[in-house]
């Protein structure tokens, strides 16, 4: 039981399969209403396919879990109707301070660019971002959530994937023309496929304190290294809602988890860091470890896996839940292209390519990170204590400072679905690049774009586009002004946007053909 928060609980229904008696199949069923699963249905549902959505339980995460929730994952929500609830529900943050030992060693800002619509970062408690997304799910006919429903095997035929279920009412079975594993670390569902992670687990230890308080400290990311009050490891401050504070304090290898996580061991750590004059309650405390480490395919078959089935990191970065938001969305359009004929299946490979890519950076970013923080050498300890110290009065060593590199959204440069660019273009945005948002009219340009299928942004006169049944539809914009700053672009400029609001490709001018061509490549249709 927390203080400040009280667990909905949520009623087991039978689902329709249960109550005709029958093998019912359905196009898409979801295994885990975590953040991932709860966005990949209302993802799937908003392009209308009828989604399915199975979890084990019948509450929202119990505990202390992800908190910190990037400005493309809010981007992602807002397309799916809840971004703006949740940043105005979350504690809005975009400075960061590092402290090593009792002084300031630099800060950052990780959104210095005005004119955007959401923050750079929010926290939230993971209980209160599921209870949003739980309820915009009820409120669509195309989601049946069914909980207390567990899968316990698994079999794939050749067209679709048979669930066995078990409820409280007994087991049943479905079938699944597709099945998405969104069903945490310990993922039965990539047990049940014989997928083992590889990778890396550290031994290192930390503390999480969920701590109620009333400070007079800034609304920003505090990383101490060595501090006075817990020398020789870290501790990192971040302030939730309702007045709830999380501390991690690092541990070491040998800690006890079961004694650290005894009052009398974590009260008086607090009351050091925070000063005698604080007063604080207790709201949660728990011991982790940590991996870094994936599944070696994202898809088999008829079963895709994605957030933390598929691809674990270390907190320190805020990788996790994020990461697993992008996958959704990333999977949602494939889905919708397949199933409506508008692609071959081949299109969904492009989810193990674009996403492990994701991955594999992901985990790059959190290891070094984790090394940083815990150096596992005396060599190692000495360069890390220089590169802090240097950074307190020289620029070229702030970079070199790694308390966690933030949750950046995934650049998919190297996917097959991109079209080399045939001009030249300047500037942050990339073939494969999330769309940058900015100012258009009296709205913003991300709310136009991926509602529907493709969309041709374009800086000049342009016409529809379409392969098939798919139709890239013109959204023409003024050619100069901040919008343009932003694309590189000139009066002319044209650019295709998935249905995910990631860049496939891009011209100095409208050509019928070459976008039919790049919208060709981008659903994986090869021919005519």
């Amino acid at each position: 039981m927390l203080k400040t928060y009280t667990f909905p609980v949520y009623d087991y229904r039978q689902s329709p399969a249960q109550r005709e008696g029958q093998v019912l199949r359905h196009p898409v069923v979801i295994i885990g209403a975590g953040p991932v699963g709860l966005t990949a249905a209302l993802d799937c549902a908003a392009r209308g396919i009828p989604v399915l959505l199975l979890d084990d339980n019948n509450s929202v995460s119990q505990g202390s879990r992800a908190v910190c929730y990037a400005k493309r994952s809010l981007e992602i929500w807002d397309r799916l109707g809840v971004g703006a609830a949740l940043a105005g529900q979350g504690v809005r943050w975009q400075v960061g301070k590092v402290f090593f030992r009792d002084e300031l060693a630099y800060q950052f800002d990780l959104l210095p660019q005005p004119a955007h619509q959401m923050p750079a970062m929010i926290n939230l408690q993971q209980y209160h971002l599921e209870e949003r997304l739980v309820a915009a799910c009820e409120a669509l006919p195309l989601i049946t959530l069914a909980w207390k429903h567990r899968l316990v095997a698994l079999e794939q035929v050749e067209d679709a994937a048979r669930l066995t279920v078990e409820t409280p009412d007994g087991q049943f079975q479905l079938e699944a023309q597709w099945l998405l594993a969104c069903d945490g670390a310990g993922s039965d569902t990539r047990r049940m496929l014989g997928l083992d992670f590889e990778g890396q687990v550290f031994r290192d230890r930390f503390l999480i304190a969920d701590v109620i308080m009333k400070a007079a400290i800034p609304t920003e990311r505090w990383f101490w290294f060595d501090p006075p009050v817990h020398r020789n490891q870290s501790v990192l401050l971040h302030k939730q809602c309702d007045g709830v504070w999380r501390i991690d304090f690092q541990l070491g290898r040998d800690a006890d988890p079961a004694e650290e996580k005894k009052p009398e061991k974590v009260i008086p750590r607090i009351q050091a860091m925070l000063g005698p004059d604080v007063e604080f309650e207790l709201e949660w405390v728990s011991v982790y470890q940590f991996a870094c480490r994936r599944a070696k395919t994202f898809r088999q078959g008829r079963v895709l896996l994605l957030g933390d089935a598929a691809h674990q990191v270390s907190p320190f970065g805020a990788r996790g839940a994020n990461s697993g938001v992008q996958d959704a969305d990333n999977l949602g359009w494939k889905l919708k292209a397949v199933l409506d004929g508008a692609a071959p299946e081949s299109l969904l490979d492009s989810y193990q390519i674009e996403r492990a890519a994701a991955a594999d950076e992901n985990i790059l970013n959190s290891t070094r990170s984790t090394d940083f923080i815990s150096p596992k050498s005396r060599a190692s300890l000495r360069l890390r204590n220089a590169v802090l110290e240097l950074a307190k009065t020289e620029a070229f060593a702030r970079p070199l400072v790694n308390s966690g590199r933030l949750s950046m959204p995934t650049h998919y440069v190297g996917s097959p679905l991109n079209t080399p660019d045939e001009d030249e273009f300047a500037g942050p945005l990339r073939l494969g690049s999330p769309c940058l948002d900015a100012p258009l009219g009296e709205g913003w340009l991300l709310h136009q774009l991926g509602q529907g299928f493709f969309t041709l942004l374009s800086f000049g006169p342009a016409e529809p586009v379409s392969v098939g049944n798919t139709v890239a539809v013109p959204l023409i914009v003024p050619a100069d002004g901040l919008l343009a700053e932003r694309y590189d672009a000139r009066p002319g400029s044209i650019y295709l946007i998935r249905p995910d609001q990631h860049l496939a490709a891009r011209w100095r001018g409208f050509d019928a053909a070459k976008i039919q061509a790049a919208l060709r490549r981008c659903l994986g249709v090869l021919s005519s």
